[in-house]
């Protein structure tokens, strides 16, 4: 029976990934890649000699008909995006919304997502959490961090490294100071590190230390008790 496949690809370590996802990649007949470039070389490490097209931001919404009728028409279609999960941060709602409105059969495989391991790695409260992903770059983003001041589920972000620095300095501002938050990067790959402290610390230590490569930052909800030393 046709239909869509999202299916969540590592994002550092290659072994990252399911043996269902292999599967799927290898018997699908057509697979969207947010990057050719990049999924080729994940799909080359794995010998599998799928069918790969783009699905990007940027051609998504002149693409998302055609992908529908395809299936339609009786293929089995794989969305795959450079790292992790499809749709998180990433193309893929508009594709699977096309396909639930049109009533195909769509099924989104468990994989791999940064966030998740950097929220355990934290430390902090998992039972309740906010996804927040990537802030607005200029407009709205005031607003929204002083509507997130008094979240008291733990914050989860996504940040560039160009942009890491700024963002601590305006959760000084916003979240104050002493507020404890982690810094994750470079998750499963070679250079994996997490660093915590307070928002203050933290701000300093990346002052002098400048970061590099994919980041998710976390930050300890509002707590309505003073924080324990």
């Amino acid at each position: 029976m046709s239909k869509l496949y999202i299916v969540p690809t590592p994002i550092g370590n290659l072994e990252d990934i399911t043996l269902r996802a292999l599967r799927v990649l290898r018997e699908a007949d057509l697979v969207l890649a947010e990057d050719t470039r990049t999924s080729s070389v994940l799909l080359k490490h794995y010998e599998i000699s799928a069918r790969l097209e783009s699905h990007h931001k940027f051609n998504e919404h002149s693409k998302v008909e055609s992908v529908k009728e395809r299936i339609l028409a009786g293929q089995t279609v794989a969305l795959i995006s450079d790292a992790g999960t499809p749709g998180i941060s990433d193309p893929g709602f508009l594709l699977v919304r096309t396909c639930v409105e049109a009533g195909i059969e769509v099924e989104t495989l468990p994989g791999a997502t940064a966030f998740v391991p950097a929220l355990v790695n934290s430390g902090f409260p998992c039972d309740r959490f906010c996804f927040e992903g990537f802030l607005p770059v200029k407009k709205g983003r005031q607003t929204k961090m002083a509507e997130l001041a008094s979240e008291t589920r733990t914050m989860i972000f996504y940040e560039s490294p160009f942009r890491l620095l700024k963002t601590l300095g305006q959760f000084v501002e916003t979240f104050g100071p002493d507020r404890p938050a982690s810094v994750s990067r470079e998750i499963s790959k070679l250079h994996d590190t997490t660093h915590r402290g307070t928002l203050q610390e933290l701000y300093e230590y990346f002052s002098t230390t400048p970061p590099k490569g994919e980041i998710v930052l976390v930050v300890r909800g509002l707590s309505a008790k003073p924080e324990k030393d």
